[in-house]
Order: C-alpha cells, then sequence, then structure tokens
C-alpha cells in the first residue's frame, strides 16, 4: 500500500500534497485573501508551496512572503527559465541564459524574504506544453546546470530540480544532483511514464504541471473521462478528486502542487489524501487510454 499522507523531498519529509501559487494572481486586487487563503493552506498540512517569480509577476512571491511563518516549516519550491514580462503579449518572458538563470533566483531570493531558496526548478523548455526557445535562449543544458550548481555551492538555493525536461535531459543532469521533475502529466497522459520510473528509482520527487490536463493546453481532461466520472460517482467524490487521488496511488515518489484561489477548493484538494481506491477501482483506472502530452500552446506553467 503505497504510503498517501508523506513523501521525502529535498531530504525532508513533507506532505504529498502541496500547493501551487500559480492561480493566486486571480486574487492580486484582493491581498488580505491571497494571504488568508495560504495561511488556511498550512493550517491544512500543507508544508510544500511551489511558485516563480513570473506568477502574477511577482504577486505570488510577495503573498507567500507575507503569509509564510518561519515557524511553518514550509519547504518553498520555485522556478526559473523565464522571467515576468506584465506589458508583453504574455505575462512572461523566456531567460534561459546562464546570467538570467542567475539574476531570475537573485529576484525570487528577494521577493521572496530568504537568503536561501531551498529548491529551484530549472524550467526547460524541451518537452509537453509550453513555450520553444528561440535564437539565443536555446541554451546547452550543461551551461545552465554549471549555474545553478554554482548557485547550489555558493549556499544560494538548497536543491536543483528540472521541469520541462526529457529523460535524456534527466539523465544528463542526475549527476549534479536533481531533487525533482516537473512535467505535464496526468491519468490521461502518461508518455513520460519511463521517467517517472527513473526518477523512482533515484529518489526524485516526481511533481506533476496540468495533474489534471485541460485547462487551455490542448492536454485531455481527466474528468471528462467515462471511468473517471464512475468511480466518482461510487465514492461520492469529485472526477478532480480521483484525478488526484490516481496521482497518489500511481507511484509514492508524486507529490502534488494543485493551484487554487478558492478556500472550498483548497478543501477538497487536501481531502484528497484520505481517498482510498480499492477494488478494482485503481485497476480500472489505469486501463485508462494515455494520449500524448506533447502538444503546444502559448503559456509556460
Amino acid at each position: 500500500m503505497i504510503n498517501t499522507a508523506t513523501a521525502r523531498f529535498a531530504g525532508r519529509s513533507v506532505f504529498r500534497i502541496g500547493y501551487g501559487a500559480l492561480q493566486l494572481h486571480r486574487l492580486h486586487d484582493r491581498r488580505d485573501e491571497a494571504v488568508a487563503l495560504l495561511r488556511r493552506a498550512v493550517e491544512l498540512g500543507v508544508n510544500h508551496v511551489d511558485t516563480a517569480e513570473f506568477y502574477g509577476s511577482g504577486f505570488a512571491n510577495a503573498a507567500i512572503r507575507e503569509a509564510l511563518r518561519p515557524e511553518d516549516d514550509v519547504l518553498i519550491v520555485t522556478k526559473v527559465g523565464a522571467d515576468p514580462d506584465p506589458g508583453g503579449p504574455l505575462p512572461l518572458r523566456i531567460a534561459q541564459r546562464p546570467e538570467q538563470l542567475r539574476a531570475s533566483v537573485e529576484d525570487n531570493l528577494r521577493s521572496l524574504g530568504l537568503d536561501r531558496l531551498p529548491v529551484v526548478n530549472l524550467r526547460r523548455l524541451d518537452t509537453g506544453p509550453g513555450l520553444r526557445a528561440e535564437g539565443v535562449q536555446i541554451v546547452d543544458l550543461d551551461d545552465q546546470l554549471a549555474t545553478m550548481t554554482a548557485l547550489r555551492d555558493e549556499g544560494k538555493i538548497g536543491a536543483i530540480g528540472l521541469s520541462g525536461v526529457t529523460i535524456d535531459g534527466l539523465r544528463r543532469a542526475i549527476p549534479a544532483g536533481v531533487a525533482c521533475v516537473q512535467n505535464a502529466y496526468s491519468l490521461a497522459s502518461r508518455d513520460d511514464e519511463d521517467m517517472l520510473r527513473l526518477c523512482a528509482a533515484e529518489g526524485i520527487a516526481w511533481v506533476p504541471f496540468f495533474p489534471l490536463g485541460g485547462a487551455g493546453t490542448g492536454l485531455p481532461k481527466v474528468t471528462e473521462d467515462s471511468a473517471v466520472l464512475a468511480a466518482a460517482e461510487s465514492l461520492g467524490v469529485t472526477p478532480s478528486q480521483i484525478g488526484l487521488a490516481w496521482l497518489l496511488h500511481h507511484a509514492p515518489n508524486i507529490l502534488l502542487i494543485p493551484g487554487t484561489a478558492d478556500p472550498a477548493h483548497l478543501e477538497a484538494n487536501m481531502a484528497v489524501s484520505e481517498i482510498t481506491l480499492n477494488g478494482d477501482l485503481l485497476p480500472t483506472l489505469d486501463a485508462i487510454e494515455s494520449r500524448s502530452n506533447n502538444l503546444p500552446f502559448g503559456a509556460a506553467s
């Protein structure tokens, strides 16, 4: 039986359901509500928060800085590889070059009010839905890892993660030390199964984004599958909860970071750890056809 409560990540035990701060930007004009939502997440057991300086052009980091306290002992994970661009066609711009990665780390340190970022994900643009690097933004992974490793040696970051990476890229990076991988992955979109198994074997956390597909990504929606709908009805829960629960049951190194700006939705997400997929439910869900997760779209996670 897989432990759906806690798992190891970056040298510590964390609750397997964390919080992804991407949706906090919806509360940009209601900062008090954003802070209260984060406080409620901590009350519900969240001790792993995922963010980035380009989430809400700094708003998410500012809210996290205000809401979280040292005694909360929350593992803050941020990412580099893109920077805020409030006036651009998208609210972010690609920032893959080594000097940009270093500058992005400094920006996150400043906005989060930290002396050291516990985990920093290098957001590559090699695979999955999202933007693709062009021109001078096409940077060799080894050059990026050299910068990330130097920042770790300097004590500015604690551990290195990867996002939007191929399995070959992960293999190249493992000798440098990899704490986690963030790729698009869900019950209905499991092209990275081999990479998930490699992470499990290497003690690397797998932290899927778009864990339910959809949301304008071009990915299949987990919540529209007939087997998911039937499982939800049989257990008296929502299809979204079934999709998240399957991830927790599928592999012990999977950590969830569902995002929301709504307190009730937050509580529903956190309740997923109490869902048990007994009997034929898990094999039935496992049998759902997986479709490609390599469709491009116009935003990065």
